[in-house]
C-alpha cells in the first residue's frame, strides 16, 4: 500500500489530496527526491535533503525546515512498514494562478512511500533522438516537469528496453531518463560531467567517491554519443537501482566485464555499511 503525508497527516493514497489549483500540478513548478527504502529507513537521506534544497534553490522555492521533512519522513516510513521500496519527497510552489506566476500561499509538501518491483536480471537500453538541454536554467535541478522523460521513456518501452539514454545538445553523452550512465571504455570507468546537463545524482556521487577511494580507474568526462559504439560495458547508477550492469544497448548485446562487476559490488558493499553515507 502507498502512504502519503500531506499537511501534517499520514493517508491511504486514496484520500491524500491537494488543491487543483496547485502550481505543480498545473504548471510542473516543483522539485523532489527518490529515496531508498531499506530496512525501514531512506538511504542516504542526509544527501537526498541537500539536492532538495539545491534544487528548490534554482526554482527560488523555499524549502520547510529540515526538521519538518525529516519528521514527515519518519512518519511516513513509520506508517509505511517497507524493508524495501521507494520514498518520495515532493515540494512544489503551492496554490496558484492558471499561469506561471506563484501564488501567496507558499509551498506544498508531500512525503510518499510504496514498495518496489525488483528490475528484471537482464537490463536493455536504448538511445533516443531527443536531447538534454544543458543550457536550461534548470538544468541539473530535479525538477517535477518530467514530461519529457516520460516521452523518451515511453519511446524505449515500445522498443522493448527499460531505459532511455539521451544526448545533449553538443552531441555528447548526458544521462538516461531516470539515471546517470557509466561506461566501461578501455579499460576504465567514465561518467559524463554534470555541465552535459545530467543530474548530479546521490548514487552517481557515492559511487565516485568510494570508486575513487578503493582505487577503481574513475573519471568525469564529455563522452561523445559515437563513442557507445566502443563500450566493452555499462552501468546505470539510480536510487532504486544503485550501480546496475546493461546487458543491451541498442540491440547490441554487452558483457558484464570484470570492471563493471566491481563497481557493482563496491557499491553494494559499502552501501551496506551505512543507512545515511
Amino acid at each position: 500500500m502507498t502512504v502519503i503525508w500531506v499537511d501534517g497527516a499520514v493517508l491511504a493514497a486514496d484520500t491524500a489530496m491537494i488543491p487543483a489549483l496547485d502550481h505543480g500540478l498545473t504548471v510542473g513548478d516543483g522539485v523532489f527526491e527518490t529515496c531508498k527504502i531499506v530496512d525501514g529507513e531512506a538511504f542516504a537521506l542526509t544527501r537526498h535533503l541537500a539536492r532538495l534544497a539545491r534544487s528548490a534553490a534554482v526554482l527560488g522555492l523555499v524549502p520547510p525546515a529540515d526538521e519538518l521533512i525529516r519528521s514527515a519522513v519518519g512518519q511516513t516510513l513509520a506508517a509505511s512498514r517497507l524493508s524495501l521500496g521507494r520514498l518520495r519527497i515532493t515540494l512544489t510552489g503551492g496554490t496558484g494562478p492558471l499561469g506561471s506566476e506563484r501564488g501567496a500561499d507558499g509551498p506544498t509538501l508531500l512525503v510518499a512511500a510504496a514498495a518496489s518491483a525488483p528490475w528484471p536480471d537482464r537490463i536493455a537500453v536504448v538511445t533516443v533522438p531527443w536531447t538534454r538541454n544543458e543550457r536550461s536554467p534548470v538544468a541539473g535541478a530535479k525538477t517535477t516537469s518530467y514530461a519529457e522523460n516520460v516521452v523518451a521513456l515511453r519511446a524505449a518501452k515500445l522498443r522493448g528496453a527499460h531505459e532511455a539514454l539521451l544526448a545533449n545538445t553538443r552531441g555528447e553523452l548526458s544521462e538516461g531518463t531516470g539515471s546517470n550512465v557509466v561506461l566501461v571504455l578501455r579499460g576504465e570507468l567514465v561518467t559524463p560531467p554534470l555541465d552535459s546537463g545530467a543530474l548530479a545524482g546521490i548514487t552517481r556521487e557515492l559511487f565516485l567517491e568510494w570508486a575513487g577511494k578503493d582505487g577503481l580507474p574513475v573519471a568525469e568526462r564529455a563522452v561523445p554519443m559515437s563513442a557507445l559504439s566502443e563500450v566493452e560495458g555499462l552501468l546505470l547508477t539510480s536510487s532504486t537501482r544503485d550501480v546496475q550492469p546493461v546487458a543491451e544497448l541498442d540491440g547490441r548485446p554487452l558483457a558484464n566485464t570484470d570492471l563493471g562487476r566491481a563497481a557493482a559490488d563496491l557499491f553494494a558493499r559499502r552501501a551496506a555499511e551505512a543507512v545515511d553515507p
